[in-house]
């Protein structure tokens, strides 16, 4: 017995594995919550830490959470497109670099750009213009909502003649975790302009996801993808265009998810039990006598002699 009872014992490696998996699997705005629990449960402070180590920059990076500055110059972003090096961020609007202790969530340093970091001055005056008209859309349409615009490829093209590529970050969320719900909205756009074709792709890639708990557990994860284009033209047309594109797939989108929980009740819980059985008839309860299967029940029983 106590032989099989070491064969069934987890291994450190397998113990990190499944903290790992409960962190990077927790609702938006909890994972502080979940890490308080397996920490707990784990007892073990080192293997606590090693899975925190690994989980919590994954956790942060594809939710996007959003940091204020050390220095209160602003908010930062934490995403992979504005990643330097290990804890440290770019943030372009302000042209500075936020240090970010993952586990923690909290930004413990700031320091400037340096120019090798940012993109050139012609890459700059594209990247400027988009910001500012999603900048605008954001504020207009997303309480508390925070965005930021990255350059991803060909930040060092110093003028027309060559490709290069924008990612524009939108993050909001709503945490409340007082009224046992939290939430949030990301999105990212994927823009390369092309400059033999004159043209600019965009793709989207947009996340919702949702949390609600008060006597219960129930939870949304959306996602959606989506593409367009339009013609390579001034920064300032560019930035406009591109500003209306992601503001009608974002809005067309929300519409159809509203539509979709408006029609809840009357589609898809019904549609969550059968109608009917198989047989497409109501089941007789009142004359159950008629299936073999009850007759032999019966007979066996002894019931109704």
């Amino acid at each position: 017995m106590a032989e099989e009872e070491e064969e069934s014992e987890l291994s450190d490696k397998q113990k990190v594995e499944i903290a790992k998996w409960f962190l990077l699997n927790s609702p938006p705005g909890e994972i502080q919550y979940v890490a308080k629990d397996v920490k707990l449960i784990l007892n073990d402070d080192g293997l606590f830490n090693e899975a925190a180590s690994e989980a919590f920059p994954l956790y942060n990076k594809s939710h996007f959470i959003v940091l204020p500055m050390s220095d209160r110059s602003g908010d930062v972003l934490v995403t992979s497109f504005g990643e330097l090096e290990d804890n440290a961020y770019l943030d372009p609007r302000t042209a500075q670099v936020a240090i970010v202790d993952h586990v923690k969530q909290v930004c413990t340093g700031v320091r400037p750009a340096q120019d090798e970091e940012l993109a050139t001055a012609y890459i700059e005056e594209f990247r400027f213009s988009l910001d500012a008209e999603i900048l605008k859309y954001v504020e207009d349409v997303y309480p508390k909502g925070v965005c930021s615009v990255y350059c991803v490829n060909g930040k060092d093209t110093e003028g027309p003649g060559s490709d290069f590529e924008l990612a524009v970050v939108i993050s909001a969320a709503r945490h409340s975790p007082q009224n046992f719900c939290n939430g949030s909205w990301c999105s990212v756009w994927n823009i390369v302009f092309k400059d033999e074709q004159q043209t600019v792709e965009v793709k989207g890639k947009l996340q919702v996801a949702a949390h609600y708990f008060e006597e219960g557990n129930v939870q949304l994860d959306a996602k959606h993808e989506c593409k367009d284009a339009t013609l390579f033209q001034a920064p300032e047309d560019c930035a406009l265009a591109l500003s209306s594109i992601i503001r009608h797939h974002e809005t067309e989108y929300l519409g159809s998810l509203e539509a979709s929980y408006l029609n809840l009740p009357d589609s898809t819980f019904k549609d969550l039990r059968r109608k009917l059985p198989v047989t497409r008839t109501l089941f007789p309860w009142h004359n159950t006598l008629q299936f073999s299967l009850t007759r032999d029940i019966s007979k066996e029983l002894g019931i109704g002699k």
